[in-house]
């Protein structure tokens, strides 16, 4: 074999290399589509007021958008992927968990306000003595 022959099957077998690694590369997208739909349940997490009312769900949910995001920057897309859908569950939950307290706590407001009527009829009611 020539010198010149053994450069070129050098040179095919890089490029050949070269773009295997390209198609392997291309062939798994970084779901963008899944880091936007997480950072949008986190941020409507964050305006229903989940950091306050369900802090533990909220502080899981931006940890795995954090990770999902380096993951993405990383062009790691399996962990992206993953990473971003339980980001986008816990974000949920934490809206969720930050709903129910409020109605819970509406529901006890509701309820004080009721017995208090309760106490003003049954006193309206009764005859003076």
């Amino acid at each position: 074999m020539s010198i010149q022959s053994a450069k070129w099957t050098r040179n095919a077998l890089a490029c050949a290399a070269l773009t295997f690694g390209m198609s392997a590369f291309a062939a798994t997208p970084i779901p963008s589509e899944k880091l936007a739909v997480a950072k949008a349940s986190v941020q409507r997490a964050e305006q229903s007021g989940a950091p306050e009312l369900a802090p533990v769900e909220m502080a899981t949910a931006r940890e795995k958008l954090a990770r999902a995001e380096k993951a993405a920057a990383d062009r790691d897309a399996k962990p992206t992927t993953m990473l971003a859908e339980q980001a986008d569950i816990d974000a949920q939950v934490a809206e969720a968990t930050a709903q129910q307290q409020r109605a819970h706590k509406a529901a006890m407001e509701f309820d004080a306000s009721m017995q208090a009527l309760r106490g003003e009829s049954n006193r309206a009611t009764q005859p003076a003595q």
